[in-house]
Formats: C-alpha cells, sequence, structure tokens
C-alpha cells in the first residue's frame, strides 16, 4: 500500500511534533507544510519538503491525502472548511475551535461532507487512559463518586514571551484544562453542571494564571479540578504521564484520582485502592499497580489517524465530541467570569 502523503499546516511546537511522529511512520509520508511565519523556511528546508505561506495554495498544488492541522484556535473552523471541501480528512488540534458555534459548523460540514475529522485529545491515545477506562466500565472501583484532579505546573517566564499568551483564550483554562475536561468526560461521563473560581493574582496577565472548578456528571459523580501555570509542582499529567520527554521533564507521580464505592484508581501510575474483604476505614486498604506496556501516545494517535483517513475505521474523537468538551470548557470560563453556577444542555 502506498504511504498516505500528509500535510502539516501551522509548524509550531505541536505541528513539529507531529511532523516527526509522520517521519517516523512508513504508512505515511511528509508532503508538505503551511507556515507563514519567517522561522519555516529553514525548517522546511531542513525536512527537504515544500513550503506554502497559504495553507490553500498547498492544497490546490499539492497531492494531499490528509492534513493535520496546527494553527491558532480562532482559525481553525477556516482550514478546517477548506481542506473538508477538497475531500482532505483532517487532525485537527485541540480545541476543535474557540467557540461553539465554530466547532458545531465543522462537525456539521465534517457530517455532511462524509469528510473525517479527528480532532487531536490526544490522551485517549495512551494505553493507560485505555485501561483505566476499561476498569472504570467494569465496576471494579464501584460505583463512581468523586473524582480529583491535578494540574499545576510551573510555565517559564519566556514562555510568555509570545503574547497571545498573556490574552483571553490563551490562559490555562483553554491550553490545558481542555485536556482535563475532555479525559475526565472519556473516563466518567458526560458533564452536567460546571462552578469555578478563577484568578490572574500571580502573573497579573490579562487572562487568568489559575482556576479551581467543580463539576457535577450525568451520573451524579463529583469531580474537582486544580488548574495553575504557576505553581512548582510535580503534580500534572505532562511531566507525570511521560508522553514527550523531550519536551518535559518526567516525574511519575499520580495527578487523577478516581474514587468509587468498592474502591479508587489513580492516574497516570494505574493503581488501585480495595479491601481485600469488610470496607472501612478501620480495615486495611491494598493497593495494586496494574502493569502495561509503555506505547508512544503520539504515534498512535497518528496510526488512528491514518486509519480514519483511509476509511478503516472512525475517529476516536469527532469533531461532534470535541465540541461537547470545549463546551464544558467554555463553561468554566464563564461560570468563573459570572461567579455563577453553569447548567449545560442535555445530550
Amino acid at each position: 500500500m502506498e504511504p498516505l502523503n500528509i500535510a502539516v499546516i501551522g509548524a509550531g511546537v505541536i505541528g513539529k511534533r507531529h511532523v516527526q511522529e509522520i517521519r517516523n511512520n512508513d504508512a505515511c509520508r511528509l508532503v508538505a507544510l503551511a507556515d507563514p511565519s519567517p522561522d519555516a523556511s529553514g525548517y522546511a528546508a531542513s525536512l527537504s519538503v515544500p513550503l506554502y505561506s497559504d495553507y490553500r495554495a498547498l492544497l490546490d498544488k499539492e497531492h494531499v491525502d490528509a492534513a493535520v492541522v496546527c494553527t491558532p484556535n480562532h482559525t481553525h473552523l477556516e482550514v478546517g472548511l477548506a481542506c473538508i471541501e477538497r475531500r482532505v480528512p483532517v487532525l485537527m488540534e485541540k480545541p476543535v475551535a474557540d467557540d461553539l458555534e465554530s466547532a458545531h459548523a465543522l462537525a456539521d460540514a465534517s457530517k455532511q461532507a462524509g469528510v473525517a475529522v479527528l480532532v487531536g485529545h490526544h490522551r485517549r491515545h495512551n494505553p493507560a487512559v485505555r485501561k483505566a477506562k476499561e476498569t472504570i466500565a467494569s465496576g471494579r472501583i464501584g460505583r463512581l463518586v468523586l473524582a480529583n484532579i491535578m494540574c499545576l505546573l510551573y510555565k517559564p517566564d519566556a514562555y510568555f514571551d509570545v503574547p497571545w499568551r498573556k490574552q483571553a483564550g490563551g490562559g490555562p483554562i483553554l491550553i490545558n484544562l481542555i485536556h482535563e475536561i475532555d479525559l475526565l468526560r472519556h473516563l466518567s461521563g458526560e458533564i452536567v453542571s460546571v462552578q469555578a473560581l478563577s484568578s490572574n493574582t500571580i502573573r497579573a496577565h490579562d487572562v487568568e494564571d489559575s482556576a479551581a472548578c467543580t463539576l457535577r456528571l450525568a451520573n451524579g459523580a463529583l469531580a474537582n479540578i486544580s488548574l495553575s501555570d504557576t505553581t512548582a509542582t510535580p503534580w500534572s499529567w505532562d511531566t507525570a504521564a511521560g508522553e514527550d520527554r523531550q519536551l518535559f521533564d518526567y516525574r511519575p507521580v499520580p495527578t487523577h484520582f478516581f474514587a468509587g464505592t468498592d474502591g479508587a484508581l489513580t492516574l497516570p501510575d494505574l493503581t488501585m485502592w480495595s479491601y481485600e474483604d469488610e470496607k472501612g476505614r478501620h480495615r486495611p486498604i491494598h493497593d495494586t499497580h496494574i502493569d502495561l506496556a509503555e506505547e508512544n501516545t503520539y504515534a498512535n494517535q497518528l496510526r488512528h489517524f491514518v486509519d480514519v483517513a483511509r476509511g478503516a475505521t472512525t475517529p476516536i474523537v469527532d469533531a461532534r465530541d470535541a465540541a461537547r468538551t470545549l463546551e464544558a470548557t467554555l463553561a468554566v470560563v464563564e461560570s468563573a467570569r459570572t461567579s455563577s453556577m453553569i447548567e449545560l444542555r442535555a445530550k
């Protein structure tokens, strides 16, 4: 079978991560890049691939079987529609769009044209997440009662040299919390209400640097998420899961806690806690590590995308699914802004 010709639109940090995986996968090849930034020319030359400043020109001139879109959030609808119009399947980096109207427009266009859109909520391709979903769904922890999630990290000052990262939409809610929202939905079910607070006290940027939220799930469980990009801790998925050790220091500690009536599970370390017989705080509770071979999460995502683009399977997270994650994340923003509980629409 001929390798799939993949174009990458947007050659920033995450775009380069996708390029790396494409070049390491024999089932596909990098056909071209699109990026208007001055730095992109040297990067494209180092890869010996054509560079276009306009992604439309790339799509029209190159033989493109699929595209990975890593452009700013507000361009996702425009770029996605251009791909769909040319019947090019898309791996769209998260968030699927910067507002719900755009997200639903992209989902509608994908469905009507029959052109797949896979959204890059990459954690769903992590074997630990797959195992956690299986463990929770099987009832091993009983009925889920409460989830506690920590996303507490420190972004260096140089990170904020990019102006949009200090402006609305560039804070940790839409950059980092959206991953936690998607993971929570994937493992525990839909979110029906959100109450949140946010703060910009430490960095004093226009956008938040910290937030805390409580969510109610459709199954009656509650979840708490603590979020900050200005805390010196090891408690974040980026460093604890080891998905990208080229970018982040690897420190394997539990950051996600799922508590049920019969036991508990922590992630990303996959530790089960349960009683041997009678339950109760007066009895010893035992921990068991669930052994699992490590896998490259981004490579798994790319393999899935290749299968999606070839029509062999459907996206594990499509634009409609990703729109629900976006809706819950935007509800956190709105709840923090208005100091009120936000009810989400029934699905």
